[in-house]
């Protein structure tokens, strides 16, 4: 089984298709900024769970935000769990920078 990812910034997802099909298999939304990209939802088709769409979704993206020097909020909790497990993608979450003083 082979799972390819495409970036479809029309749609602002991610897009995950199995053995070259045409149906989507998976999807990742996300908005992005010049410096950060936000990953606000993540969705496997039923017929494709556990299958490791997911995982290949959040790889592609997380490589394509490094390669490009994003910064990355998982707000969708899929992306936030898998990069909690995948300490080699932790250097890309987002930190805020503001202060709050009194």
């Amino acid at each position: 089984m082979t799972i390819e990812v495409n970036d479809v910034p029309d749609a602002k997802r991610y897009e995950a298709r199995e053995n070259g099909e045409s149906k989507v298999a998976g999807l990742a939304q996300y908005i992005r900024t010049t410096e950060l990209v936000a990953f606000v939802h993540t969705e496997v088709s039923p017929e494709y769970e556990g299958r490791g769409v997911g995982a290949a979704l959040v790889r592609a993206a997380l490589d394509e935000a490094r390669t490009a020097n994003l910064r990355v909020l998982p707000v969708c909790p899929f992306f936030a769990g898998w990069i909690a497990r995948h300490p080699e993608y932790q250097d890309l979450l987002y930190q805020s920078r503001s202060k709050v003083n009194d």
